[in-house]
């Protein structure tokens, strides 16, 4: 069968489908394929349009160029001033972040198709949530994870609180969270956080390799399958995606958070003072 390339509205992400598998590649390599609001939406639809699509059997997210995904475009944020309101009011972002989380990060988790994040590089804040949210990971072996979150004031966002406490515990999540310290792709197998870890040059025949055993398995089984293990973990996930949502835009009014980003820009350690 030959790939069929699809028309996602922007060039910060790309669509392809071949032989039940959508690959979904997040573009903006210049910026370590930091998130965009193009990209979010697109996210958002090329996702919504996956779950029902009986063509669409396994669903592969992944980064071009050398990296996964940054999180949150911190420069774009420092350019603002502000990180998550704009124009909007308190109460209207909360209510878009909790909106774009669950229907990016909440659909990967949720939609009854086998998920795949696959990292050429690194995933940090945000980025690391998207891959997180996906059933399954495979890391090529120079890629780290970061929740990166404490270095610029934020709380964390995009299910990444929900999925890591699940992955490796509560003791090691708050590590992570707190210290958010680089995680090499072997330390992230041992840990749990990938399932496989291979040469950077094999990333791609590996992931071609698993995501073909997902689209030619039991597509009915998996549905409920995937329901069951979702449902055996305690804790709700929507209930996780809107605390975050909340927290997170609370955060990006804060003199910490303002700071955290002009630092980010400035390429030097930021000073917090609590506020």
């Amino acid at each position: 069968m030959t790939a069929t390339t699809l028309d996602t509205g922007t060039t910060d992400l790309l669509a392809t489908l071949d032989s039940g598998v959508l690959t979904l590649t997040l573009n903006r390599p210049d910026a370590r394929n930091a998130m965009s609001f193009p990209m979010n939406q697109a996210l958002q639809e090329q996702l919504a349009a996956a779950e029902f699509n009986p063509a669409v059997r396994c669903v592969v997210l992944t980064g071009a160029g050398n990296g996964f995904c940054a999180g949150g475009d911190v420069k774009g944020m420092a350019a603002r001033g502000d990180g998550t309101v704009g124009e909007l009011t308190i109460d209207q972002a909360i209510h878009r972040q909790r909106a774009n989380q669950r229907a990016t990060a909440g659909k990967l988790f949720k939609m009854p198709k086998p998920t795949l994040a696959a990292l050429p590089g690194a995933a940090a804040g945000a980025g690391l949530a998207l891959a997180l949210a996906c059933d399954l990971r495979i890391m090529a072996s120079n890629a780290f994870l970061t929740t990166a979150f404490a270095r610029v004031g934020f709380p964390g966002d995009y299910g990444g609180s929900y999925f890591i406490t699940q992955l490796v515990g509560a003791a090691k999540a708050r590590e992570l969270y707190f210290l958010s310290d680089r995680v090499a792709a072997d330390e992230a197998l041992r840990l749990g956080l990938t399932n496989w870890v291979c040469a950077p040059d094999e990333l791609a025949a590996k992931t071609r390799e698993i995501a073909a055993r997902l689209a030619a398995g039991p597509t009915v089984a998996y549905r409920y399958m995937k329901e069951n293990l979702n449902r055996a973990i305690a804790g709700d996930i929507d209930d996780c995606l809107d605390l975050e949502a909340t927290h997170q835009i609370h955060c990006g009014q804060t003199e910490d958070h303002r700071e955290a980003t002009r630092a980010f820009v400035e390429k030097r350690e930021p000073v917090f003072k609590g506020r």
